[in-house]
């Protein structure tokens, strides 16, 4: 539950565009387009995409909100076209027509048949529209407003691709390489993997499940540094920092598990072996280790938080699976859709985007502020520790 930062989005896959709102932020912090753009095109990128990927040149206007490069904290308001509604304007027009094909296969793992079932609908295609993970990339450009808050304040966000299918890259990241350069790293990479014989690997595993009609799903991990001590909170379970980042992360589609630093290895150590000692040196507080991922108590322990997802295999397949005509309750083969073989390497941009709207969230509760210099003003006063 977000506390100071809201957000909307509207659009469907094949519409006329993205329609997105984000309001909460603080005024006077500097924007552009290109800074948005950038995190847009770095979704894009990835072995296993499909074809949309060369239609679309994800660019988001920035509608309102901003005046000469600064917000001006009022709602900021985003459109993101989608170039490929030219090739759906029969299908996705708005106003009645004569347009009748209808689809009756659900795919297995997708919303189609709760969704039908839901909302009383006939046509899978109102599902597929707004349940496609197209809806991201607006995702993507809200967080990047709030990762431009973030690095304001010299708080930075990374991330990687740990696993696709059974390929696991077990490397540690370099302590000694900011993570602006481990970004820079993983985007040179089609799966941004940091592993070079993993990364062929992973390349591979997509390739066979591309050949095959099939989908491959996989893990990444994000790293934020920067963070003070006690964003969140104990007294309530909706102020837990971890429950805000599961909930938003959660949201994703295809993002099925979420585990904080040592995560699920922890269930099988001692607390002698899994809890971070305390030392206190140069008048401030350390860890001996991070397996706590950040966080302790629902509060961030100003060590860098360590977030890792796990999504699952795409639904759409091209080889599809079983289903069931909602017409004639005759067994068919479900529907296809263009579709990606492997989506983790974007996957691992959204995830750095929800972080990002959560830990600016966060921030904007525990100090307040109504413009970028309030804030700052604010955490600088809080004190060391």
């Amino acid at each position: 539950m977000l506390e100071k930062i809201n957000y909307l989005t509207a659009g469907e896959s094949h519409g006329r565009g993205l329609l997105g709102i984000i309001e909460g932020i603080p005024s006077n912090l500097e924007i552009d387009e290109n800074f948005i753009k950038e995190q847009l095109a770095r979704r894009q990128k990835g072995y296993g995409r499909g074809s949309r990927m060369k239609i679309e040149s994800d660019f988001a206007q920035i509608y309102c909100g901003v005046r000469l490069g600064i917000t001006l904290g009022a709602p900021i308001g985003l459109i993101i076209e989608n170039k490929d509604s030219q090739n759906w304007e029969e299908a996705m027009s708005v106003n009645k027509n004569n347009y009748s094909r209808k689809i009756t296969l659900p795919r297995p793992g997708h919303a189609d048949l709760a969704g039908v079932l839901k909302y009383g609908f006939d046509d899978i295609r109102n599902v597929i529209e707004r349940s496609s993970a197209r809806e991201t990339a607006m995702r993507v450009a809200i967080g990047a407003i709030c990762r431009k808050l973030l690095n304001e304040l010299n708080i930075h966000i990374c991330s990687r691709v740990v696993q696709i299918f059974n390929v696991i890259d077990k490397s540690e990241i370099d302590s000694d390489l900011s993570y602006e350069k481990i970004n820079e790293l993983a985007d040179q990479s089609g799966v941004r993997c940091l592993d070079k014989d993993k990364e062929k690997k992973m390349i591979d595993a997509i390739s066979i499940a591309k050949k095959n009609g099939d989908s491959v799903g996989g893990v990444f991990e994000i790293y934020c540094k920067g963070l003070p001590y006690g964003l969140g909170g104990y007294s309530q379970w909706y102020q837990k920092l971890q429950s805000k980042i599961s909930e938003t992360m959660l949201s994703i589609n295809a993002f099925k598990g979420i585990e904080f630093g040592a995560g699920f290895i922890a269930s099988e150590k001692y607390g002698s072996q899994i809890h971070d000692e305390i030392t206190f040196e140069n008048n401030l507080f350390h860890r001996t280790s991070n397996n706590a991922g950040g966080i302790e108590g629902g509060m961030s322990n100003a060590q860098p938080i360590h977030v890792k997802v796990s999504m699952k295999p795409i639904s759409t397949l091209i080889k599809p699976l079983r289903s069931i005509d909602l017409n004639t309750m005759e067994p068919k083969l479900a529907h296809k859709e263009r579709t990606d073989s492997c989506a983790v390497p974007a996957a691992s941009i959204i995830g750095e985007s929800m972080l990002a709207i959560v830990l600016a969230d966060a921030l904007l509760e525990k100090f307040g502020g109504d413009s970028i210099k309030q804030l700052k003003k604010h955490i600088e006063s809080s004190g060391k520790y």
